[in-house]
Parts: structure tokens; sequence; C-alpha cells
């Protein structure tokens, strides 16, 4: 059976107006979403999470001495709740790094009520509430920044010497076996090979075996292979 208990609602704006017409336009909507606080700042907000464990909370970007980003991914960390940014901010690419931030849609107050609720309701559902041309933004966005993490990890692994890259094979070639199969296997003494390590780790930046590992599997082991 499908659940219909009405979206339970957290609003977090610092403006007193804005709280008071969001608040009954929800009322109108008391069949299919309930107003479970009302919050100014982040710490009022995250008692209110804590205590009522919200679906949706409706987020202003503008929060006087704090930024409605950084509160967003500190929201996720501590909740399950979808993050609806209501903003009165025009510049698009603040929209776009709320979504990039965690955010499951952006809402300009300028909106028509039923805008706000149908936001609501889809970032409830688990949709983005996204313009056409901000989906074409937001997705450029993550495109770049997938970008960017590969080519800091090309850099990273040109940094490595041939016989560096070769351990890094062997290691995961040879994953759980001990530093003297290792370094055997490599013809070189085992102290030898702790100095590759320590090298390895700085210019892959990875502490420890187990990162370099999973850093090694996630670039693929032929990258390594002199």
């Amino acid at each position: 059976m499908t659940d219909q208990r009405p979206i339970r609602v957290l609003l977090v704006d610092d403006h007193r107006s804005v709280l008071w017409g969001l608040e009954r336009l929800i009322a109108g909507e008391k069949s299919q979403m309930t107003l479970v606080g009302e919050a100014t700042n982040f710490a009022a907000a995250f008692d209110l999470v804590e205590q009522h464990a919200p679906d949706v909370i409706v987020l202003d970007l503008d929060l006087g001495a704090e930024s409605g980003l950084d509160l967003i991914p500190k929201f996720l960390a501590r909740s399950n709740a979808k993050i609806l940014v209501l903003t009165g901010m025009r510049d698009r690419s603040i929209h776009d790094q709320a979504i990039l931030a965690g955010a499951k849609g952006v809402v300009e107050k300028e909106e028509r009520a039923e805008v706000i609720l149908d936001a609501i309701k889809a970032v409830n559902a688990g949709e983005l509430w996204l313009g056409r041309s901000a989906v074409g933004r937001v997705l450029e966005l993550s495109i770049d920044k997938a970008a960017g993490r590969a080519d800091l990890d090309v850099q990273r692994i040109a940094k490595l010497t041939a016989r560096e890259r070769e351990v890094v094979a062997a290691i995961v070639m040879s994953a759980g076996a001990s530093a003297k199969k290792i370094a055997d296997g490599l013809n070189i003494s085992e102290h030898t090979l702790r100095n590759h390590f320590t090298s390895i780790y700085e210019k892959l930046d990875v502490a420890n075996r187990l990162e370099l590992f999973a850093f090694a599997q996630k670039i693929g082991v032929n990258r390594f292979r002199p």
C-alpha cells in the first residue's frame, strides 16, 4: 500500500515575512504536506531536524551571517531530508552551486505559489527541480569537475618513476601479499620497497597501501605499467 502520509516540511529562512507566507501556503495543503518547524538560522534548524526528521527542507541561501550553500552538506550529513532551495538570488551560478552541493532543486521566491508547492512534492519524490537550461549548466559543471579530477590523477601518476609504477602494479597484482613477497617479486630488498612506498604515497597523495590499492584500482592498473 502506498504511503499517503503528508510530506513533512521544515522551513529555514531569516525573513519572518517569508516564513509567514510559506506557513500559510503549506497549511492550505494539509492533506499532502505538513509544517514541522521554522528556523531562521542553522543551529535552530539542526535542532528541528533532530526532533522532527523532515522529508523536505526548504532553505534560503542568504541567512545573514550564514550561507545556505555551506549548510547544504551539513544538513545532508545529518539528515535524509531532500533540500529545496528557495532564494531571491538570481545569479544562476549560485543556483548551480547549490545543486552541485546536494540540493534537489532551486526555486526563486518570485515564483507562483503553485510552483513552490509542486517543487516540494517533486523533490520529495526524488526528482530534480530544475529548468532545462539549468540541467545543461549543471551537467557541464559536473563533467568539468570530473575532468578536473581526472587531470589531477594524470598529473600525480606522471610524477612516478618507471620503477615506482612497477611497484604500484605489483601491489595491485599481488593484493594481500606481504611486503617481503612483493619485494622478492621485484628483486629488491624490503628496505628499498619501503623507500619506494614513501615516495609513491607522497606523489599520489595517499596515506597507506590500502589507499594506494584503491587509487590504482580506480585509475586502472594498466596506467602504472612502465
